[in-house]
């Protein structure tokens, strides 16, 4: 079993800076990618950004360039560094560790970007 925690949401206001943190512990397994997604309020789920084992990470369009998706393999770790954040940016931001047993998910931070 692979159990995922994330931290690091809070309030910050437009234009600020999160650093999104998450961490998979349990049983011996392998990942094969780590990711983000977010849900806002009254809104569907949607993807934010991953990688996989090499550098190259996927963005969403609606943060390229704003965010940065990081990892730590040692340590079974996926950061999101988000950087110039929206009202729009607001919603519950969920990790995930994909392993060739499936998809484990945190149950999520919230991230509120307010003035």
């Amino acid at each position: 079993q692979v159990q995922v925690m994330e931290s690091g949401g809070g309030l910050v206001q437009p234009g600020g800076s999160l650093r999104l943190s998450c961490e998979a512990s349990g049983n011996r397994f392998s990942i094969l990618a780590r990711g983000w997604y977010r849900q806002a309020p009254g809104m569907q789920r949607e993807f934010v950004a991953a990688i996989a084992s090499g550098p190259q990470a996927n963005y969403a369009d609606s943060v390229k360039g704003r965010f940065t998706i990081s990892r730590n393999n040692a340590k079974n770790t996926a950061y999101l560094q988000m950087n110039s954040l929206k009202p729009e940016d607001t919603a519950v931001y969920y990790c995930y560790f994909r392993t060739p047993w499936g998809d484990y998910w945190g149950r999520g931070t919230n991230v509120t970007v307010s003035s």
